[in-house]
């Protein structure tokens, strides 16, 4: 049997991968990796997960020739999933990828009672669970209307991992984030969810970040007239130095297109492998573009916006940092790794 180069270097990556513990691969990590859902072909195929990687955070290629790498109808309730969040565990545990059990080809907007919990050891074999509010707290949820954009956030106060979502019920049409603690095999919830931040007039794909003892908390906000007829939206930003709050609110729009008449969302922060920057990324969901600026403190940031290189078109999405032994564990499941996340570094 014949074998390429690139296949022995991928076979190489995996023996390695085999001896060492994940966390060990290298001082530091190689390349990236995108979760996200299509905005683009057939769409039944939209909601669904797929993956991308990146060895510069900046030129992306989707794994799978952009095909799904789950099918939403074995994890999900509705038969889709939009909104994919992926965590690397905190505690050497895994990653953890929550999503919006939402298929709105089937059943448009008007309700998404859930989320999607997944877990997996490997980035590979993936562990689901559907979380209904509705029907596991008819009380205080079995009115919701929508459950969006959930995500996961480790709190090392209690030794948990959090998981936050925004909730419109059909008696309020105010968008607030909630949260609860994930049980211990993140397959369900330990309580019913409280109330964590309400922006003042509301928001959505809320993403937490902790940093020199802050935490930032961007989300898509919007600003009122004494009628309450929304004339300004675009990413924002709340602070805490607690993970459950206060929070507070900051007036300003980050996103350079906030007074602008194109409209952005999905942002999610991510840190470079190799510097003190951030980028701060969101999707350009009427014109398919995703773009990002940059930042040294969160505080600041660029005042224009820069675009991905990538052969798909991602819809609301996010990063996670990765190693080379990773992207070689992906390459030989699903293809799509470019080379330069597969020179042998060692």
């Amino acid at each position: 049997m014949r074998f390429s180069i690139r296949m022995l270097l991928v076979i190489i990556l995996l023996q390695i991968q085999l001896k060492e513990p994940a966390q060990a691969q290298s001082a530091t990590y190689d390349g990236y990796l995108f979760a996200y859902f299509e905005g683009d072909g057939t769409p039944a195929l939209q909601e669904q997960l797929r993956f991308a990687v990146s060895h510069d955070a900046q030129h992306w290629y989707a794994l799978h020739n952009n095909q799904p790498i789950l099918n939403s109808s074995d994890i999900s309730s509705t038969g889709g999933i939009r909104d994919p969040h992926i965590l690397r565990g905190a505690q050497e545990d895994g990653f953890y990828l929550t999503c919006t059990d939402m298929n709105t080809v089937k059943n448009g907007w008007e309700t998404n009672p859930g989320i999607v919990l997944l877990h997996s050891n490997d980035l590979i074999s993936w562990k689901s669970s559907i979380i209904d509010l509705a029907k596991l707290y008819p009380k205080e949820f079995g009115s919701v209307k929508w459950v969006w954009a959930p995500q996961t956030i480790y709190d090392p106060s209690v030794g948990k991992y959090m998981v936050y979502f925004t909730v419109r019920k059909y008696e309020n049409e105010k968008l607030d984030f909630y949260y609860a603690y994930a049980n211990a095999d993140f397959s369900g919830l330990e309580e019913m969810p409280k109330l964590l931040f309400a922006p003042t007039y509301g928001g959505i794909d809320g993403d937490i970040i902790f940093e020199d003892g802050v935490y930032h908390f961007f989300y898509k906000g919007n600003t009122k007239d004494s009628l309450g007829k929304e004339f300004e939206n675009g990413i924002k930003k709340a602070t805490s130095y607690s993970l459950l709050g206060p929070w507070k609110e900051e007036p300003r729009y980050l996103d350079v297109y906030a007074n602008t008449k194109t409209s952005v969302e999905g942002s999610s922060i991510f840190k470079l492998n190799n510097a003190d920057e951030y980028y701060l990324m969101y999707d350009l969901y009427t014109s398919g573009k995703y773009a990002f600026q940059r930042s040294r403190d969160l505080v600041n940031f660029s005042e224009n916006a820069e675009f991905f290189e990538k052969n798909f078109h991602p819809r609301h999405g996010s990063v996670i940092s990765i190693y080379q032994a990773e992207a070689a564990r992906l390459s030989a499941k699903w293809s799509g790794v470019p080379d330069e996340l597969l020179k042998n570094t060692y």
